[in-house]
């Protein structure tokens, strides 16, 4: 197979990003970009890719889906025994990337995961669909299965067994705390604008650099 892509160029020209212009607090400017990003109703704006490695320093990468930004936290949540639990467990530095392709925007983020307390996981489980609580129990993420048909059984199954489910112990949420927040606005001519914020010992002060592109 070979893909020839060198002629595929697109040009950034929507927005920029200046020093005088930004926020302080990098949660502010996200949470500015966020709600810009959620007014196209064609993407998923909280949507992110996660990154994590193995404990013989294989890097993974998958999409999850941001449910929250609370207490200087980003939130997922997932099966604790997967692949990215199973890492995070292992190392618990991350990072994370939100890609808003129609604003041009990406923003990326360095820091450290760990688990919520287990009556936050409760909550947010509790006020899931009855379906996803169902395939979050029924399915051993990451694991190897025989097939779709040993999928659907095992949904199937806990179908079956109650329309009040309770959390799992081995599911439930990760707030990942930022050391690095780096905002990204394309601009013509590959001179991207490129601005991040790095947390100081005080947990309310960032310092914020420009990048070259």
């Amino acid at each position: 197979m070979h893909l020839n892509l060198e002629n595929s160029r697109k040009s950034y020209d929507q927005h920029q990003l200046e020093e005088h212009a930004i926020p302080r607090n990098p949660f502010d400017l996200f949470a500015s970009w966020y709600k810009d990003a959620e007014k196209i109703s064609s993407i998923e704006a909280n949507a992110m890719g996660l990154a994590t490695v193995s404990s013989d320093g294989k890097p993974s990468l998958r999409k999850v889906l941001l449910k929250e930004v609370w207490n200087n936290q980003f939130v997922f949540y997932t099966n604790y025994k997967s692949r990215k639990g199973r890492e995070i467990e292992h190392n618990s530095s991350v990072a994370l990337l939100f890609h808003w392709e129609a604003r041009e925007r990406q923003v990326r983020i360095e820091g450290l995961a760990f688990k919520l307390d287990a009556i936050k996981s409760d909550e947010y489980f509790a006020s899931r669909p009855l379906s996803s609580q169902q395939a979050a129990i029924a399915s051993p993420q990451s694991e190897i299965v025989e097939n779709r048909d040993d999928l659907e059984q095992r949904f199937a199954k806990v179908s079956s067994d109650s329309d009040q489910l309770i959390r799992p112990e081995f599911w439930g949420g990760y707030g990942i705390v930022p050391k690095v927040i780096e905002f990204w606005q394309g601009r013509p001519s590959r001179m991207h604008d490129r601005i991040t914020y790095i947390k100081g010992d005080n947990k309310d002060t960032w310092s914020t650099h420009r990048l070259a592109p």
